[in-house]
């Protein structure tokens, strides 16, 4: 099975170059082109990219459909749509941080930026290493119940944890992230360890001289924090998609790229319509308990992708629709 998926690879290299060839050259147009000065985005600029990023995502799910079959896809959709969803909780925690240090809104966009960039050098890290990981974590074939089983350590792991994290999540108080002390952080610890940090936002920029003493901005402070944030949603996020096809690499990792590629833009949005999504967390919740029980269940009972998918979109559909007809008071 494993040789199997990582011939889809091998068969077909020009999807991989493909992929590359067109995240490096968007990122090249979003930073080098359309957003080469800072400026506040509008409901209009990111509702126009929040499109364009998510058609080229399904675009190419239509190649991998064409190429790889209905089973591929229907992996590729359900881990993107699982990465979106959960990125949607990062982003509450993203107004916070930008509220916190009084960030001025035309740099909310470069923030993001360079916060996803880093985003997409990490989690290439995670799940290529959760991979590797894996496939040396399977137990020998044994009997249970009758029925001959091969459990995998790290995803029995992964699975515990998501449905306590599922728990955890629809018990959560809205007013957990509202009180943290962001300056706090260990990005912005970081930061402050290693430079001295300006009082006042010098523009757009991450260091600025200041009495002859070069100085890193407090704009420099907020990208780490986001940094770090990330990689903390990251905890639940991988884990999540691991549960979909936790031995092919590609799919995780495109499916991710292309959801997190997408959310600068869904910020601006959220940030003007935060009502639609107040129900989401208890969307999540369920979400992380299904993907959890399914990786527990697995060894015994398989849940196909197409099933998958279907639960993960009917259950975001119905809590968009809870958080409309059902809005939570502020």
């Amino acid at each position: 099975m494993q040789t199997g998926q990582h011939d889809h690879l091998i068969n077909h290299p020009g999807i991989l170059t493909g992929f590359g060839i067109a995240i490096f050259v968007m990122l090249l147009l979003d930073l080098g082109v359309f957003n080469k000065k800072s400026h506040v985005v509008s409901n209009r600029e990111a509702l126009i990219w929040s499109i364009v990023w998510i058609s080229m995502a399904m675009g190419f799910s239509a190649i991998i459909y064409y190429l790889m079959g209905v089973d591929r896809f229907t992996q590729f959709q359900s881990a993107y749509w699982i990465e979106k969803a959960l990125s949607v909780d990062n982003l509450f925690v993203f107004i916070l941080v930008f509220g916190y240090f009084n960030v001025p809104k035309h740099l909310h966009h470069k923030v993001l930026f360079w916060g996803i960039i880093g985003a997409l050098v990490f989690r290439a890290i995670f799940i290529f290493t959760g991979v590797k990981l894996i496939n040396l974590t399977y137990l020998p074939e044994m009997e249970i119940f009758g029925q001959m089983v091969k459990i995998n350590v790290i995803l029995s792991i992964f699975g515990i944890f998501l449905v306590i994290a599922g728990i955890k999540s629809w018990f959560a108080s809205d007013d957990d992230d509202g009180d943290k002390d962001f300056s706090k952080s260990p990005g912005a610890r970081i930061v402050h360890k290693f430079f001295k940090v300006s009082d006042n936002y010098d523009g757009d920029k991450f260091f600025t001289v200041k009495n002859g003493v070069r100085m890193a901005t407090p704009l420099l402070v907020v990208v780490a924090v986001i940094e770090f944030t990330d990689l903390i949603f990251a905890v639940d996020s991988i884990p999540a998609i691991f549960a979909i096809a936790p031995d092919d690499p590609f799919i995780l990792y495109t499916s991710n790229i292309f959801a997190i590629l997408g959310l600068r833009a869904l910020y601006f949005l959220l940030a003007n319509f935060m009502h639609m999504f107040s129900r989401l967390k208890y969307g999540l919740a369920i979400i992380l308990a299904f993907i959890g029980v399914k990786m527990l269940i697995n060894p015994f009972f398989h849940v196909p992708s197409p099933v998958s998918l279907m639960v993960v979109g009917g259950v975001l559909i119905l809590s968009v629709v809870a958080s409309l007809v059902f809005p939570v008071k502020e």
